[in-house]
């Protein structure tokens, strides 16, 4: 009886697991809002689907009534929402998402730590690939940037909080300056992108120059649009 009851008392296996979530702050009109919704998937077809998304209510005053028909809206669109926050939890129906708390909204604030305490916690400020990403594969690196020798593959992505040196193909996904880092650039010897975003401007390959497609090429963002210009 003993042995079956340290059985039963076995640890649950525990995994973790760290996503980047898309986080959307409705405006109103909430209707013109959703045009741009269906705008951004018009440009990227499936961007969104499978994707971590947290809806942010504190720019708006919706009833719980108004909360549901954006939810369902943003489900007739395949996309599934993870959570809301900037609402009371009393505004929700045990149907909806639930409240979360405690996310980092990804802005670096400009404090200096003491020297000493900079050196106990020094991490690396960038990562260096020397294989290609391949499709389906995602790579993130918040603390810096990031340096891939080989190319990256359509389906696959690449997150950094700095910028991004590509020595191959770009295919895929690239998002820099995930930080709040304006001055992030991407940079790849060939651009056949599919998304390309820094401080979440973004551009997809619909927007892409038809001149610049197959040839080595930079971005970088210019007040509150990005630029996207041959690297000679």
């Amino acid at each position: 009886m003993e042995a079956a009851a340290k059985v039963q008392r076995q640890m649950v296996r525990l995994r973790g697991r760290s996503y980047v979530a898309f986080v959307f702050v409705p405006t109103v009109p909430i209707q013109d809002w959703l045009q741009e919704i269906d705008t951004t998937i018009a440009r990227s077809p499936g961007f969104f689907a499978g994707r971590p998304v947290v809806i942010d209510l504190s720019s708006v005053d919706l009833s719980q009534s108004g909360i549901g028909h954006l939810l369902t809206s943003l489900q007739d669109r395949n996309i599934r929402v993870l959570g809301i926050e900037g609402v009371e939890e009393g505004r929700l129906t045990p149907s909806m998402p639930p409240v979360l708390s405690g996310g980092r909204s990804c802005v670096i604030e400009p404090t200096a730590p003491k020297k000493a305490e900079a050196k106990a916690e020094t991490k690396p400020t960038s990562l260096l690939l020397e294989t290609p990403v391949r499709s389906g594969q995602t790579v993130i690196f918040p603390e810096g940037d990031v340096t891939i020798l080989g190319s990256v593959g359509s389906g696959a992505e690449v997150v950094a909080g700095g910028s991004i040196h590509i020595y191959g193909a770009l295919r895929g996904r690239a998002m820099a300056g995930v930080n709040g880092h304006t001055s992030a650039r991407i940079y790849c010897q060939k651009i056949e992108a599919e998304l390309l975003a820094i401080d979440g401007f973004y551009q997809t390959a619909d927007d892409i120059d038809a001149a610049l497609r197959g040839k080595p090429a930079q971005a970088w963002l210019q007040g509150n649009t990005m630029r996207i210009t041959a690297l000679n």
